[in-house]
């Protein structure tokens, strides 16, 4: 039986990353950009649980962080759709570049 080895799960996570980066980097939505920041948090939890599993296969550590990040992710996920939602109300657009033309 094959198993997968730890280079192939950090060119898996390598990979998600820079698409997160790039997503963020080149996105003016919002909302293709907190994706965007999901992904990277997702790479780094794939790290954690990787590493946990080839370093120190005994204990847990990694995916107590991982549950840790996951928490985390959906308090910030939770937060910025608020605050899209703020925004949209306020400017009729979720594009980055129209949020910084302040309306009173």
């Amino acid at each position: 039986m094959n198993e997968i080895s730890i280079t192939q799960i950090l060119f898996v996570s390598t990979a998600l990353f820079f698409i997160g980066m790039y997503g963020l980097f080149t996105r003016r939505n919002m909302i293709t950009m907190l994706m965007a920041i999901e992904l990277i948090l997702n790479s780094v939890n794939i790290n954690f649980v990787a590493f946990n599993k080839y370093l120190y296969p005994d204990k847990l550590d990694g995916v107590f962080f991982a549950i840790f990040v996951i928490t985390i992710a959906a308090a910030e996920a939770a937060l910025a759709i608020a605050i899209i939602i703020n925004l949209y109300r306020s400017h009729q657009s979720i594009d980055v570049e129209d949020a910084n033309e302040l309306k009173y």
